[in-house]
């Protein structure tokens, strides 16, 4: 069922994240980063999630999926991040107000401590894709994460941990992307306290 974009969704994400008990993670020599979540609305107003692929030529990381973010800069909070991020990579510009909260902090394998920031979209929004880092902009309905069958997990012999994907748009989308993504449904759809930090990442994220 298709969930609008509308004030009474803003405000459920907003109270969700609100009443949830995030955990942090200490960076302990690795990179702090953050990832914006913005929930925008398609031509029918449903609400949607804004995913990226990277663009071919990046160093790290190329044609993977991934939420619009980055290294923190020194002295920035991760929602600072997050909305910087968003402008550079994508062209949405949002102020601090448009910020709705933030999820469990996320280790990568590749050194980074990601915070992911759920931020509310607008109307109309003209996004315009950076080619240095973005290949192509996507839209994720958020009730296709919300979809039982949509979770997908694997063992892989490097590990004990179970490696996460989510099975949307047409492909399989790995943690730690899908981690977020999947984090975001359970605490800020859903309204349940779920943790994500045990699942794995697959062997092409670790470097």
């Amino acid at each position: 069922m298709a969930i609008p974009f509308d004030d009474d969704l803003r405000l459920r994400l907003r109270d969700n994240l609100a009443g949830f008990e995030r955990l942090t993670v200490p960076e302990d020599g690795g990179a702090g980063a953050a990832v914006a979540l913005v929930v925008l609305p398609d031509a029918r107003g449903e609400a949607n999630l804004l995913l990226t692929q990277r663009a071919a030529g990046l160093r790290r990381h190329s044609g993977q999926w991934a939420c619009p973010g980055g290294r923190r800069d020194a002295g920035e909070t991760a929602e600072e991040t997050a909305l910087r991020e968003l402008a550079e990579e994508v062209g949405l510009d949002l102020p601090s107000s448009h910020v709705l909260g933030c999820l469990d902090d996320y280790p990568t394998r590749s050194g980074f401590v990601i915070t992911p920031v759920a931020i509310w979209g607008a109307e109309g929004a003209q996004l315009r894709p950076d080619p240095r880092e973005v290949a192509s902009i996507h839209l994720l309905p958020v009730s296709d994460l919300l979809r039982p069958e949509s979770v997908v997990t694997h063992a892989i012999s490097q590990s004990d941990r179970p490696v996460l994907a989510l099975a949307i748009l047409g492909t399989l989308i790995y943690a730690p992307t899908a981690a977020v993504l999947h984090q975001f449904a359970e605490v800020a759809v859903l309204g349940r306290a779920t943790r994500v930090a045990h699942y794995e990442q697959p062997l092409f994220a670790w470097r």
